[in-house]
């Protein structure tokens, strides 16, 4: 059986975020593959919107089996399961979550489709605080 490397970036900001991403982490460990390597846990203030609610970030190196499709769906379960029904591109607008999680490479691919871009091009070259996480598990 063949296997994939791929970096997730979580975040949450409500309702104990540190708390949340551990549970997210069981989560994917139980359900999608093993965690090869994490970064620290980060404190960050919201990007693109305004929050009084700082985040907690992590990025982790995982190996799954999974194709980019299948695994966006698994981790969009694992959101829903920790109580985040709609995501940004409902709302049209950032705001507050429980939890995110974001695909940020897949081996060395490039994916595009209507629901999913590998890589993820934001976090990689935009967001600093996300760079930085995403380079301590490359």
């Amino acid at each position: 059986m063949s296997y994939n490397i791929v970096v997730l970036l979580l975040g949450s900001n409500i309702n104990d975020p540190e708390n949340n991403i551990q549970i997210a982490l069981k989560k994917i460990e139980s359900e999608i593959g093993t965690i090869l390597k994490n970064s620290e846990l980060i404190t960050s203030e919201p990007v693109e919107f305004d929050s009084y609610n700082n985040f907690c970030n992590i990025a982790v190196k995982i190996k799954t089996q999974f194709s980019p499709i299948i695994l966006l769906g698994k981790l969009k379960k694992i959101e829903r399961e920790m109580g985040r029904l709609k995501d940004s591109s409902y709302f049209g607008a950032y705001q507050d979550r429980i939890i995110d999680i974001d695909i940020i490479l897949y081996n060395s691919i490039k994916f595009i489709s209507k629901k999913l871009i590998i890589p993820h091009h934001k976090n990689l070259y935009e967001r600093d605080f996300a760079r930085d996480l995403i380079n301590e598990v490359k």
